[in-house]
Protein backbone atom coordinates (compact mmCIF):
# COMPACT_ATOMS: atom_id res chain seq x y z
CA UNK A 1 0.00 0.00 0.00
CA UNK A 2 1.08 3.27 -1.09
CA UNK A 3 -0.79 6.77 -1.66
CA UNK A 4 -3.83 5.73 0.49
CA UNK A 5 -2.17 5.24 3.90
CA UNK A 6 -1.58 9.06 3.51
CA UNK A 7 -4.87 10.30 2.99
CA UNK A 8 -6.30 12.62 6.06
CA UNK A 9 -9.60 13.99 6.33
CA UNK A 10 -9.41 18.21 5.63
CA UNK A 11 -10.68 18.14 9.65
CA UNK A 12 -8.13 15.78 10.83
CA UNK A 13 -5.92 17.87 13.85
CA UNK A 14 -2.34 18.68 12.31
CA UNK A 15 0.96 19.13 14.21
CA UNK A 16 1.46 22.89 14.37
CA UNK A 17 5.39 21.92 13.79
CA UNK A 18 7.07 21.52 10.17
CA UNK A 19 8.03 18.48 8.91
CA UNK A 20 10.75 19.80 7.16
CA UNK A 21 12.66 23.24 7.31
CA UNK A 22 15.35 24.22 4.39
CA UNK A 23 17.12 27.33 4.99
CA UNK A 24 19.59 29.17 3.56
CA UNK A 25 19.12 28.91 0.35
CA UNK A 26 18.04 31.42 -2.56
CA UNK A 27 15.12 31.03 -3.61
CA UNK A 28 13.14 32.46 -6.78
CA UNK A 29 9.45 31.80 -6.03
CA UNK A 30 7.22 33.54 -8.65
CA UNK A 31 5.04 35.31 -5.94
CA UNK A 32 4.95 38.67 -6.90
CA UNK A 33 4.70 39.75 -2.83
CA UNK A 34 7.61 38.07 -2.36
CA UNK A 35 9.97 37.20 -5.00
CA UNK A 36 12.80 35.74 -3.23
CA UNK A 37 12.82 33.91 0.03
CA UNK A 38 15.65 32.26 1.90
CA UNK A 39 13.50 28.83 3.26
CA UNK A 40 10.85 27.03 3.14
CA UNK A 41 9.02 24.85 5.87
CA UNK A 42 7.11 21.70 4.65
CA UNK A 43 4.16 19.96 6.46
CA UNK A 44 1.74 17.55 4.59
CA UNK A 45 3.44 17.97 1.14
CA UNK A 46 2.46 21.59 1.58
CA UNK A 47 4.47 25.06 1.64
CA UNK A 48 3.94 25.88 5.18
CA UNK A 49 5.70 29.16 5.17
CA UNK A 50 7.81 30.84 2.79
CA UNK A 51 10.45 33.50 3.59
CA UNK A 52 12.90 34.18 6.44
CA UNK A 53 14.49 31.80 8.87
CA UNK A 54 13.91 33.92 11.53
CA UNK A 55 10.42 34.03 11.38
CA UNK A 56 9.58 30.24 11.21
CA UNK A 57 11.49 29.43 14.51
CA UNK A 58 8.00 28.47 15.83
CA UNK A 59 7.56 25.87 13.09
CA UNK A 60 10.87 24.08 14.17
CA UNK A 61 9.76 20.86 16.65
CA UNK A 62 11.40 17.98 17.52
CA UNK A 63 10.54 15.77 14.87
CA UNK A 64 11.46 18.69 12.78
CA UNK A 65 14.09 17.52 9.95
CA UNK A 66 16.28 21.25 9.58
CA UNK A 67 18.61 21.08 6.39
CA UNK A 68 21.36 23.65 5.06
CA UNK A 69 21.27 24.54 1.52
CA UNK A 70 23.81 26.55 1.67
CA UNK A 71 23.18 29.09 -0.43
CA UNK A 72 21.83 26.86 -3.73
CA UNK A 73 19.66 28.60 -5.94
CA UNK A 74 15.76 26.88 -5.62
CA UNK A 75 12.76 27.17 -7.98
CA UNK A 76 9.77 25.60 -8.62
CA UNK A 77 9.44 22.85 -10.67
CA UNK A 78 9.38 22.96 -14.21
CA UNK A 79 6.04 21.92 -16.63
CA UNK A 80 6.85 19.95 -19.81
CA UNK A 81 3.76 20.33 -21.45
CA UNK A 82 3.89 18.22 -24.71
CA UNK A 83 6.05 14.80 -24.95
CA UNK A 84 6.05 11.45 -25.84
CA UNK A 85 8.65 9.08 -23.50
CA UNK A 86 6.87 5.54 -25.07
CA UNK A 87 7.50 7.11 -28.92
CA UNK A 88 11.06 7.68 -28.36
CA UNK A 89 12.23 5.22 -25.98
CA UNK A 90 10.16 1.94 -26.88
CA UNK A 91 12.39 1.67 -29.86
CA UNK A 92 15.33 0.53 -26.97
CA UNK A 93 13.56 -1.65 -24.94
CA UNK A 94 11.32 -3.54 -28.28
CA UNK A 95 14.83 -3.64 -30.08
CA UNK A 96 13.81 -1.83 -32.42
CA UNK A 97 15.86 -0.03 -35.46
CA UNK A 98 17.02 3.26 -34.47
CA UNK A 99 20.16 4.70 -36.85
CA UNK A 100 21.25 6.91 -33.62
CA UNK A 101 22.14 9.95 -35.68
CA UNK A 102 20.86 12.86 -35.73
CA UNK A 103 20.70 13.57 -39.48
CA UNK A 104 21.25 10.57 -41.34
CA UNK A 105 22.32 10.63 -44.89
CA UNK A 106 20.68 7.85 -47.22
CA UNK A 107 24.03 5.51 -46.99
CA UNK A 108 23.68 5.97 -43.22
CA UNK A 109 20.05 4.67 -43.40
CA UNK A 110 21.03 1.80 -45.39
CA UNK A 111 23.80 0.37 -43.73
CA UNK A 112 22.09 0.99 -40.54
CA UNK A 113 19.17 -0.93 -41.78
CA UNK A 114 21.14 -3.66 -43.19
CA UNK A 115 22.91 -4.14 -40.19
CA UNK A 116 19.89 -4.45 -38.05
CA UNK A 117 18.35 -7.55 -40.62
CA UNK A 118 21.46 -8.90 -40.50
CA UNK A 119 21.65 -9.51 -36.58
CA UNK A 120 17.79 -9.98 -36.57
CA UNK A 121 17.64 -12.60 -39.19
CA UNK A 122 14.13 -13.72 -40.22
CA UNK A 123 11.01 -12.40 -41.95
CA UNK A 124 9.60 -10.58 -39.10
CA UNK A 125 9.10 -6.82 -39.49
CA UNK A 126 12.09 -3.75 -39.44
CA UNK A 127 10.78 -1.12 -38.04
CA UNK A 128 12.47 2.22 -36.52
CA UNK A 129 13.57 5.68 -36.76
CA UNK A 130 14.53 8.30 -38.13
CA UNK A 131 15.29 9.52 -41.97
CA UNK A 132 14.98 12.88 -42.76
CA UNK A 133 13.72 14.38 -46.47
CA UNK A 134 16.45 17.03 -46.89
CA UNK A 135 19.35 14.74 -46.48
CA UNK A 136 18.09 12.69 -49.31
CA UNK A 137 17.17 15.96 -51.66
CA UNK A 138 20.49 16.72 -50.95
CA UNK A 139 21.32 13.64 -51.92
CA UNK A 140 19.33 13.97 -55.17
CA UNK A 141 17.35 10.41 -54.16
CA UNK A 142 13.66 9.94 -53.41
CA UNK A 143 12.99 8.42 -50.59
CA UNK A 144 10.11 5.94 -50.47
CA UNK A 145 9.14 2.24 -51.41
CA UNK A 146 11.73 1.72 -54.51
CA UNK A 147 14.64 3.21 -52.40
CA UNK A 148 13.86 0.49 -49.38
CA UNK A 149 13.37 -2.32 -51.86
CA UNK A 150 16.64 -1.82 -53.15
CA UNK A 151 17.86 -1.90 -49.47
CA UNK A 152 15.70 -4.77 -48.49
CA UNK A 153 12.62 -6.47 -50.34
CA UNK A 154 11.70 -9.07 -48.40
CA UNK A 155 10.95 -7.92 -44.99
CA UNK A 156 8.83 -5.12 -44.28
CA UNK A 157 10.41 -2.13 -43.19
CA UNK A 158 8.31 0.81 -42.09
CA UNK A 159 10.35 3.89 -40.90
CA UNK A 160 9.47 7.19 -39.09
CA UNK A 161 10.82 10.64 -40.21
CA UNK A 162 12.56 12.82 -37.39
CA UNK A 163 9.42 15.11 -37.21
CA UNK A 164 6.94 11.89 -36.69
CA UNK A 165 4.69 13.39 -39.79
CA UNK A 166 5.55 10.67 -42.51
CA UNK A 167 6.27 7.49 -42.83
CA UNK A 168 8.32 5.63 -45.36
CA UNK A 169 7.70 1.81 -46.70
CA UNK A 170 8.95 -0.70 -48.74
CA UNK A 171 6.53 -2.70 -51.08
CA UNK A 172 5.89 -5.66 -48.70
CA UNK A 173 4.97 -3.54 -46.07
CA UNK A 174 2.55 -2.09 -48.04
CA UNK A 175 1.50 -5.47 -49.01
CA UNK A 176 0.89 -6.61 -45.76
CA UNK A 177 -0.79 -3.53 -44.50
CA UNK A 178 -3.08 -4.32 -47.41
CA UNK A 179 -2.24 -1.04 -49.33
CA UNK A 180 -2.78 -0.43 -52.81
CA UNK A 181 -3.83 1.83 -55.61
CA UNK A 182 -7.30 1.49 -54.40
CA UNK A 183 -6.49 2.09 -51.24
CA UNK A 184 -8.59 5.79 -50.04
CA UNK A 185 -6.62 8.40 -48.40
CA UNK A 186 -7.90 8.79 -44.36
CA UNK A 187 -9.75 12.16 -43.61
CA UNK A 188 -6.72 12.45 -41.44
CA UNK A 189 -3.83 12.27 -43.96
CA UNK A 190 -2.67 10.82 -47.13
CA UNK A 191 -0.57 8.30 -48.66
CA UNK A 192 2.03 10.51 -51.44
CA UNK A 193 1.39 8.48 -54.45
CA UNK A 194 2.58 8.20 -58.21
CA UNK A 195 1.32 10.50 -60.51
CA UNK A 196 0.16 8.29 -63.61
CA UNK A 197 -0.56 5.25 -61.99
CA UNK A 198 -2.22 5.90 -58.01
CA UNK A 199 0.43 3.29 -56.64
CA UNK A 200 1.21 4.14 -53.39
CA UNK A 201 5.41 5.37 -53.50
CA UNK A 202 5.99 4.21 -49.62
CA UNK A 203 5.40 7.80 -48.27
CA UNK A 204 2.63 8.00 -45.61
CA UNK A 205 1.61 11.03 -44.32
CA UNK A 206 0.06 12.27 -40.87
CA UNK A 207 -3.00 9.57 -40.14
CA UNK A 208 -2.46 7.30 -42.56
CA UNK A 209 0.83 5.73 -41.09
CA UNK A 210 -1.28 3.91 -38.84
CA UNK A 211 -2.64 1.79 -41.57
CA UNK A 212 0.98 0.28 -41.33
CA UNK A 213 0.81 -0.04 -37.75
CA UNK A 214 -2.16 -1.32 -37.80
CA UNK A 215 -0.16 -4.38 -39.20
CA UNK A 216 1.77 -4.85 -36.70
CA UNK A 217 2.04 -6.19 -33.71
CA UNK A 218 0.87 -3.81 -30.66
CA UNK A 219 3.74 -2.64 -28.45
CA UNK A 220 3.79 -5.10 -25.47
CA UNK A 221 3.19 -3.85 -21.93
CA UNK A 222 6.47 -4.54 -20.46
CA UNK A 223 8.19 -1.92 -22.95
CA UNK A 224 5.91 0.51 -22.58
CA UNK A 225 6.17 0.51 -19.02
CA UNK A 226 10.10 0.34 -19.30
CA UNK A 227 9.88 3.50 -21.12
CA UNK A 228 7.55 5.65 -19.26
CA UNK A 229 9.32 4.21 -16.32
CA UNK A 230 13.16 5.61 -18.00
CA UNK A 231 11.30 8.72 -19.24
CA UNK A 232 9.36 9.18 -15.55
CA UNK A 233 13.37 8.91 -14.16
CA UNK A 234 14.96 11.62 -16.36
CA UNK A 235 12.12 14.18 -16.21
CA UNK A 236 12.30 14.01 -12.63
CA UNK A 237 16.20 14.49 -12.50
CA UNK A 238 16.40 17.64 -14.54
CA UNK A 239 13.49 19.44 -12.58
CA UNK A 240 10.24 18.57 -13.89
CA UNK A 241 7.57 17.93 -11.87
CA UNK A 242 4.53 18.13 -14.12
CA UNK A 243 4.03 16.74 -17.92
CA UNK A 244 1.58 16.37 -20.84
CA UNK A 245 2.48 12.79 -21.97
CA UNK A 246 0.55 12.88 -25.55
CA UNK A 247 -0.88 10.72 -27.95
CA UNK A 248 -2.09 7.63 -25.18
CA UNK A 249 -4.42 4.63 -25.34
CA UNK A 250 -5.69 2.19 -23.03
CA UNK A 251 -2.69 0.59 -23.17
CA UNK A 252 -0.17 3.26 -22.14
CA UNK A 253 -2.81 4.62 -19.65
CA UNK A 254 -2.02 1.12 -18.22
CA UNK A 255 1.46 1.59 -17.75
CA UNK A 256 1.27 4.90 -16.84
CA UNK A 257 -1.40 3.49 -14.14
CA UNK A 258 1.09 0.39 -13.10
CA UNK A 259 3.72 3.13 -12.09
CA UNK A 260 1.11 5.36 -9.98
CA UNK A 261 0.33 2.40 -8.01
CA UNK A 262 4.08 1.28 -7.53
CA UNK A 263 4.81 5.04 -6.43
CA UNK A 264 7.58 5.39 -9.40
CA UNK A 265 5.46 8.21 -11.08
CA UNK A 266 7.21 10.90 -9.52
CA UNK A 267 5.93 13.90 -11.67
CA UNK A 268 2.15 14.74 -12.55
CA UNK A 269 1.53 14.19 -15.77
CA UNK A 270 -1.88 14.76 -17.88
CA UNK A 271 -2.29 11.40 -20.35
CA UNK A 272 -4.02 13.07 -23.92
CA UNK A 273 -6.05 10.64 -25.62
CA UNK A 274 -5.70 10.25 -29.18
CA UNK A 275 -8.81 11.24 -31.03
CA UNK A 276 -7.50 9.55 -34.53
CA UNK A 277 -5.06 6.55 -35.55
CA UNK A 278 -2.52 9.06 -36.47
CA UNK A 279 0.39 7.38 -34.69
CA UNK A 280 -1.12 4.02 -33.89
CA UNK A 281 -4.44 2.25 -33.79
CA UNK A 282 -6.69 3.23 -30.15
CA UNK A 283 -9.28 1.00 -30.57
CA UNK A 284 -11.61 2.14 -27.16
CA UNK A 285 -11.03 5.87 -27.56
CA UNK A 286 -14.60 6.92 -27.78
CA UNK A 287 -15.31 4.33 -24.03
CA UNK A 288 -12.08 6.27 -22.50
CA UNK A 289 -13.34 10.00 -23.59
CA UNK A 290 -17.02 8.94 -22.52
CA UNK A 291 -16.44 8.39 -19.01
CA UNK A 292 -13.27 5.12 -18.60
CA UNK A 293 -10.65 8.13 -18.22
CA UNK A 294 -11.47 8.59 -14.60
CA UNK A 295 -10.03 5.27 -13.67
CA UNK A 296 -6.86 6.31 -13.79
CA UNK A 297 -7.21 9.39 -11.70
CA UNK A 298 -5.20 10.31 -9.13
CA UNK A 299 -3.11 12.85 -7.35
CA UNK A 300 -0.34 12.31 -9.86
CA UNK A 301 -2.36 11.43 -12.76
CA UNK A 302 -5.09 12.55 -14.91
CA UNK A 303 -6.29 11.42 -18.41
CA UNK A 304 -8.72 14.58 -19.28
CA UNK A 305 -7.45 15.66 -22.34
CA UNK A 306 -7.54 14.15 -25.84
CA UNK A 307 -5.38 15.02 -28.72
CA UNK A 308 -6.19 16.05 -32.43
CA UNK A 309 -4.24 16.58 -35.51
CA UNK A 310 -5.95 19.48 -37.35
CA UNK A 311 -2.76 20.08 -39.65
CA UNK A 312 0.54 17.83 -40.73
CA UNK A 313 4.69 19.10 -40.66
CA UNK A 314 7.22 21.36 -42.60
CA UNK A 315 8.55 18.38 -44.78
CA UNK A 316 5.97 17.20 -46.68
CA UNK A 317 4.43 20.60 -46.84
CA UNK A 318 1.04 19.42 -44.83
CA UNK A 319 1.04 21.90 -42.50
CA UNK A 320 -2.36 24.35 -43.27
CA UNK A 321 -1.42 27.45 -44.20
CA UNK A 322 -3.60 30.77 -45.12
CA UNK A 323 -1.97 31.46 -47.64
CA UNK A 324 -0.12 29.02 -50.31
CA UNK A 325 3.28 27.35 -49.80
CA UNK A 326 6.59 28.71 -51.38
CA UNK A 327 6.65 28.57 -55.16
CA UNK A 328 2.98 27.02 -55.12
CA UNK A 329 -0.36 28.45 -56.58
CA UNK A 330 -2.60 26.80 -54.36
CA UNK A 331 -1.31 24.00 -52.20
CA UNK A 332 -2.04 25.68 -48.89
CA UNK A 333 -1.51 22.29 -46.71
CA UNK A 334 -3.95 20.17 -45.20
CA UNK A 335 -6.83 19.91 -42.90
CA UNK A 336 -6.75 16.49 -41.77
CA UNK A 337 -10.83 17.10 -40.12
CA UNK A 338 -13.42 19.39 -41.87
CA UNK A 339 -14.32 22.62 -39.40
CA UNK A 340 -17.59 21.33 -38.85
CA UNK A 341 -15.68 18.15 -37.39
CA UNK A 342 -13.40 20.28 -35.17
CA UNK A 343 -15.66 22.53 -34.26
CA UNK A 344 -18.60 20.14 -33.01
CA UNK A 345 -15.71 18.04 -31.06
CA UNK A 346 -14.07 20.79 -29.09
CA UNK A 347 -17.79 22.02 -28.61
CA UNK A 348 -18.32 18.61 -26.72
CA UNK A 349 -15.00 18.28 -25.40
CA UNK A 350 -15.17 21.08 -23.56
CA UNK A 351 -18.78 20.31 -22.31
CA UNK A 352 -17.63 17.30 -21.31
CA UNK A 353 -14.49 19.24 -18.92
CA UNK A 354 -12.20 17.46 -21.21
CA UNK A 355 -8.99 19.89 -22.79
CA UNK A 356 -8.64 19.55 -26.41
CA UNK A 357 -4.51 19.76 -27.51
CA UNK A 358 -4.46 20.68 -30.80
CA UNK A 359 -1.68 20.04 -33.61
CA UNK A 360 -1.24 22.87 -34.80
CA UNK A 361 1.70 23.89 -37.09
CA UNK A 362 0.12 26.13 -39.86
CA UNK A 363 -1.31 29.72 -39.20
CA UNK A 364 -4.72 28.11 -40.58
CA UNK A 365 -4.90 25.14 -38.61
CA UNK A 366 -4.77 27.31 -35.14
CA UNK A 367 -6.68 29.79 -37.26
CA UNK A 368 -9.52 27.19 -37.09
CA UNK A 369 -9.28 25.93 -33.80
CA UNK A 370 -9.04 29.41 -31.93
CA UNK A 371 -12.71 29.61 -34.47
CA UNK A 372 -13.72 26.61 -32.62
CA UNK A 373 -13.43 27.39 -29.15
CA UNK A 374 -14.88 30.67 -29.98
CA UNK A 375 -17.78 28.64 -30.93
CA UNK A 376 -17.38 26.45 -27.92
CA UNK A 377 -17.56 29.37 -25.40
CA UNK A 378 -20.41 31.09 -27.36
CA UNK A 379 -22.33 27.92 -26.45
CA UNK A 380 -21.13 26.37 -23.69
CA UNK A 381 -19.54 29.63 -21.70
CA UNK A 382 -16.32 29.00 -20.37
CA UNK A 383 -16.00 25.54 -19.10
CA UNK A 384 -13.02 25.78 -16.97
CA UNK A 385 -11.34 24.51 -19.14
CA UNK A 386 -8.14 25.93 -21.37
CA UNK A 387 -7.80 24.18 -24.27
CA UNK A 388 -4.11 23.90 -25.83
CA UNK A 389 -3.00 24.59 -29.13
CA UNK A 390 0.13 22.24 -29.51
CA UNK A 391 3.61 23.31 -31.34
CA UNK A 392 1.79 26.78 -32.45
CA UNK A 393 4.79 26.75 -34.81
CA UNK A 394 3.39 29.77 -37.16
CA UNK A 395 0.52 32.12 -36.04
CA UNK A 396 -1.20 34.63 -37.74
CA UNK A 397 0.01 37.92 -36.21
CA UNK A 398 -4.31 38.76 -36.03
CA UNK A 399 -4.63 35.80 -34.09
CA UNK A 400 -2.51 36.56 -31.04
CA UNK A 401 -4.19 38.40 -28.89
CA UNK A 402 -7.03 35.71 -29.45
CA UNK A 403 -5.05 33.59 -26.76
CA UNK A 404 -5.66 35.61 -23.87
CA UNK A 405 -9.30 36.55 -25.04
CA UNK A 406 -10.16 32.97 -25.49
CA UNK A 407 -8.32 31.32 -22.65
CA UNK A 408 -6.37 29.06 -25.10
CA UNK A 409 -2.69 28.33 -23.95
CA UNK A 410 0.04 28.38 -26.59
CA UNK A 411 1.97 25.71 -26.71
CA UNK A 412 5.71 25.57 -28.53
CA UNK A 413 8.21 22.74 -29.40
CA UNK A 414 11.52 23.58 -29.28
CA UNK A 415 12.50 21.79 -32.95
CA UNK A 416 13.36 24.77 -34.69
CA UNK A 417 13.26 27.84 -32.30
CA UNK A 418 17.07 27.92 -33.01
CA UNK A 419 19.32 27.49 -35.84
CA UNK A 420 20.51 23.82 -36.19
CA UNK A 421 21.57 21.94 -39.50
CA UNK A 422 17.93 19.94 -39.19
CA UNK A 423 16.22 23.17 -38.53
CA UNK A 424 17.67 25.25 -41.04
CA UNK A 425 17.14 22.17 -43.71
CA UNK A 426 13.67 21.60 -42.56
CA UNK A 427 12.01 24.50 -41.66
CA UNK A 428 13.86 26.54 -44.53
CA UNK A 429 10.32 25.52 -47.03
CA UNK A 430 8.33 27.33 -45.14
CA UNK A 431 9.59 30.35 -46.54
CA UNK A 432 12.28 33.34 -45.61
CA UNK A 433 9.32 35.69 -44.33
CA UNK A 434 7.67 32.64 -42.20
CA UNK A 435 10.88 31.70 -41.04
CA UNK A 436 11.05 35.16 -39.10
CA UNK A 437 8.34 34.95 -37.24
CA UNK A 438 8.19 30.71 -36.05
CA UNK A 439 7.47 29.98 -32.44
CA UNK A 440 6.46 33.77 -31.93
CA UNK A 441 6.43 32.98 -28.07
CA UNK A 442 7.46 37.09 -27.40
CA UNK A 443 3.52 38.09 -29.39
CA UNK A 444 2.07 35.93 -27.69
CA UNK A 445 2.94 36.91 -24.23
CA UNK A 446 2.60 40.54 -25.07
CA UNK A 447 -0.77 40.96 -25.95
CA UNK A 448 -1.57 38.87 -22.44
CA UNK A 449 -1.70 35.56 -23.64
CA UNK A 450 -0.56 32.23 -21.54
CA UNK A 451 2.42 30.40 -23.52
CA UNK A 452 4.42 27.20 -22.59
CA UNK A 453 6.86 25.15 -23.81
CA UNK A 454 6.62 21.21 -24.73
CA UNK A 455 10.00 19.49 -25.72
CA UNK A 456 7.94 17.18 -27.67
CA UNK A 457 10.70 14.55 -27.13
CA UNK A 458 11.71 12.47 -29.87
CA UNK A 459 10.85 15.23 -32.22
CA UNK A 460 13.63 17.22 -30.03
CA UNK A 461 15.33 17.18 -26.48
CA UNK A 462 13.42 16.15 -23.70
CA UNK A 463 15.84 17.75 -21.94
CA UNK A 464 13.95 21.43 -20.68
CA UNK A 465 17.36 23.12 -19.58
CA UNK A 466 18.23 23.56 -23.74
CA UNK A 467 14.56 24.78 -23.97
CA UNK A 468 14.66 27.13 -21.42
CA UNK A 469 18.23 28.25 -22.57
CA UNK A 470 17.03 29.01 -26.20
CA UNK A 471 14.32 30.55 -25.15
CA UNK A 472 16.42 33.15 -23.84
CA UNK A 473 19.00 33.23 -26.83
CA UNK A 474 16.82 31.58 -30.34
CA UNK A 475 20.62 30.50 -30.39
CA UNK A 476 22.85 27.74 -31.51
CA UNK A 477 23.73 26.20 -27.70
CA UNK A 478 26.65 24.19 -29.05
CA UNK A 479 28.47 27.58 -31.29
CA UNK A 480 29.45 30.77 -31.18
CA UNK A 481 26.84 31.60 -34.86
CA UNK A 482 25.05 34.84 -34.20
CA UNK A 483 22.00 33.45 -36.04
CA UNK A 484 18.70 33.02 -34.05
CA UNK A 485 15.41 32.11 -35.30
CA UNK A 486 12.62 34.35 -34.13
CA UNK A 487 12.32 36.89 -31.06
CA UNK A 488 14.22 35.55 -27.57
CA UNK A 489 12.44 36.34 -24.16
CA UNK A 490 13.90 37.09 -20.84
CA UNK A 491 15.36 34.82 -18.77
CA UNK A 492 11.88 35.81 -16.06
CA UNK A 493 9.66 35.52 -18.80
CA UNK A 494 11.02 32.11 -19.59
CA UNK A 495 11.24 30.98 -16.24
CA UNK A 496 7.37 31.69 -15.88
CA UNK A 497 6.64 29.78 -19.12
CA UNK A 498 8.22 26.36 -17.43
CA UNK A 499 6.84 26.80 -14.19
CA UNK A 500 3.62 29.10 -13.27
CA UNK A 501 2.31 28.97 -16.96
CA UNK A 502 3.19 25.20 -17.22
CA UNK A 503 0.38 24.69 -14.19
CA UNK A 504 -2.09 27.49 -15.64
CA UNK A 505 -1.98 25.28 -18.76
CA UNK A 506 -2.59 21.93 -16.46
CA UNK A 507 -5.52 23.98 -14.01
CA UNK A 508 -3.47 23.76 -11.18
CA UNK A 509 -2.09 27.41 -10.68
CA UNK A 510 -4.08 27.12 -7.28
CA UNK A 511 -1.70 23.94 -6.55
CA UNK A 512 1.61 24.74 -7.77
CA UNK A 513 3.70 26.73 -10.09
CA UNK A 514 5.30 29.29 -7.76
CA UNK A 515 6.40 29.24 -4.17
CA UNK A 516 3.57 30.50 -1.89
CA UNK A 517 2.17 29.02 1.66
CA UNK A 518 -0.28 26.54 1.07
CA UNK A 519 0.57 25.20 -2.27
CA UNK A 520 2.27 22.11 -2.99
CA UNK A 521 6.16 21.72 -2.29
CA UNK A 522 6.74 21.20 -6.04
CA UNK A 523 10.62 22.77 -6.45
CA UNK A 524 14.39 22.12 -7.62
CA UNK A 525 17.53 22.71 -5.93
CA UNK A 526 19.95 23.68 -8.44
CA UNK A 527 23.64 23.48 -8.98
CA UNK A 528 23.94 27.10 -10.00
CA UNK A 529 22.12 30.57 -10.16
CA UNK A 530 20.31 31.44 -13.30
CA UNK A 531 20.66 34.78 -13.18
CA UNK A 532 24.22 35.25 -12.54
CA UNK A 533 25.68 34.37 -16.02
CA UNK A 534 24.20 34.87 -19.31
CA UNK A 535 22.35 32.31 -20.70
CA UNK A 536 23.96 31.18 -23.88
CA UNK A 537 26.18 27.98 -23.13
CA UNK A 538 25.13 27.98 -19.21
CA UNK A 539 21.60 27.28 -18.75
CA UNK A 540 21.39 24.06 -20.46
CA UNK A 541 24.32 23.06 -18.32
CA UNK A 542 22.65 23.07 -15.14
CA UNK A 543 22.37 19.97 -13.08
CA UNK A 544 19.63 19.84 -10.59
CA UNK A 545 20.63 18.79 -6.90
CA UNK A 546 17.13 18.17 -5.55
CA UNK A 547 13.37 17.28 -7.24
CA UNK A 548 10.73 18.17 -4.50
CA UNK A 549 6.85 17.12 -5.42
CA UNK A 550 4.28 17.31 -2.65
CA UNK A 551 7.33 17.71 -0.21
CA UNK A 552 8.95 14.73 -0.54
CA UNK A 553 12.12 14.61 -2.50
CA UNK A 554 11.67 12.09 -5.40
CA UNK A 555 15.21 13.06 -6.89
CA UNK A 556 18.29 13.51 -5.04
CA UNK A 557 21.32 13.63 -7.08
CA UNK A 558 24.14 13.35 -4.17
CA UNK A 559 22.06 11.39 -1.75
CA UNK A 560 21.41 14.70 1.24
CA UNK A 561 18.44 12.28 2.16
CA UNK A 562 19.51 9.00 1.68
CA UNK A 563 19.90 8.57 5.01
CA UNK A 564 16.43 9.98 6.16
CA UNK A 565 12.53 8.95 6.13
CA UNK A 566 12.45 11.07 3.03
CA UNK A 567 14.91 8.94 0.71
CA UNK A 568 14.08 9.42 -2.69
CA UNK A 569 13.00 7.19 -5.61
CA UNK A 570 15.74 8.23 -7.88
CA UNK A 571 19.35 9.28 -6.81
CA UNK A 572 22.55 9.74 -8.73
CA UNK A 573 23.48 11.15 -11.96
CA UNK A 574 20.49 11.19 -14.18
CA UNK A 575 20.19 8.01 -16.91
CA UNK A 576 21.88 8.88 -19.99
CA UNK A 577 19.74 9.17 -22.70
CA UNK A 578 21.60 9.87 -26.03
CA UNK A 579 21.88 13.20 -26.96
CA UNK A 580 20.16 15.30 -24.47
CA UNK A 581 22.58 15.18 -21.72
CA UNK A 582 25.55 15.99 -23.65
Amino acid sequence: MTAPDRFRSSNSPTDRFAELLLHNGRFYTLDPAQPWAEAVAIRDGRLLAVGRREDMEHLIGPDTLVRDLEGAFCMPGLHDMHTHPDLALNPRYADDLDVGIEDPTPEQLAKAIRDYADSHPGDGWVYGQYWVRYTFREAGLKPGREWLDSILPDRPVALLDRMWGTMMVNSRALELAGIDASTADPRNGYLERDELTGEPNGLLIDGAYALIHAAMPPTPAKVLRQSYLEGVHFQSSRGVTAAKYLHVCENRLDALKYLDDAGQLTLRVEAAISWQDDIFPVRRRWELLAGERHYYRSARLSANAVKFHFDGTVEPRSSFLITPWPGEDAWRGKLNLTPEHITDMVVDMDRRGIRVIAHCTGDAASDVFLDAVAEARRRNGFSGVRHQCAHSTILHPGNLKRFRELEVIAEFSPAAWYPTPFASGARSGYGTDRLTRIYDFKGVLAAGGIAVFGTDWPVASIDPWLALETLVTRQNPWNDDPACFGEPISLEQAIRVATLNGAYAMGLERLTGSLEAGKSADFIVLDRNLFEQPARNYIHRTEVQLTFVEGRPVYDRLGQFSDTALAAVWQGEPPRIEGVNA
